[in-house]
């Protein structure tokens, strides 16, 4: 049976927002996310990370130094009992990427590549996946892969809500990401019939 699964974006929504964070040392989880993603884990939400990481694209880091802050955010997380399943990045960008990164792509949201690997990898069940994330993109992303959406005030999140013009596409707006597991376990309760 296919699980469901929470989407998280990195920046803004589990660690604070740096522009291009280029190491570990610059790494700092925000408060509660990492309480936030224990209690999906017990639960036995798939939490998997989905995000955009065009410094690579920029030449502001290389995989290899992403690869060392994905394992310092898996090990920080760890000794606060939280686990991620798994981490897909898009190293792209369309316009400012140099060589092989220079590419319109699928993994770039806000278009849905990343969830879909996943889905597809891991064997999650979209239809009862929520995305979440500080940004637009991370919705529409969410969106087009068929997933419920959260939009988080936290990184960029509190300044896009108050700066759209037109509604976004989340379901729910929180404050931060342990509000938006409060959703999130409830939605599943009442979807499950608990």
């Amino acid at each position: 049976m296919s699980r469901p699964a929470v989407f998280l974006d990195r920046d803004g929504t589990i660690v604070r927002e740096a522009d291009y964070l280029r190491s570990p040392e610059e790494l700092r989880l925000l408060p509660r996310a990492a309480d936030a993603i224990r209690r999906l884990n017990e639960i036995g939400f798939a939490v998997v990370v989905a995000t955009n990481q065009s410094g690579v694209a920029r030449g502001l880091l290389t995989e290899d130094d992403l690869a060392q802050v994905h394992r310092t955010l898996q090990q920080r997380l760890a000794k606060r009992g939280a686990r991620l399943d798994h981490i897909y990045f898009c190293p792209h960008h369309p316009t400012a990427g140099r060589g092989r990164y220079r590419q319109e792509c699928s993994c770039r949201k806000p278009a849905p590549g990343m969830l879909l690997r996943a889905a597809e990898e891991l064997g999650l069940d979209l239809s009862r996946c929520f995305a979440v994330g500080d940004s637009p993109r991370d919705l529409i992303a969410g969106r087009q892969a068929g997933c419920r959406t959260v939009l988080v005030r936290t990184g960029y999140g509190g300044r896009a809500e108050a700066e759209s013009d037109d509604p976004l596409p989340a379901d729910y707006v929180a404050d931060d990401l342990a509000a938006a597991v409060e959703w999130i376990v409830e939605q599943h309760g009442t979807r499950s019939g608990r």
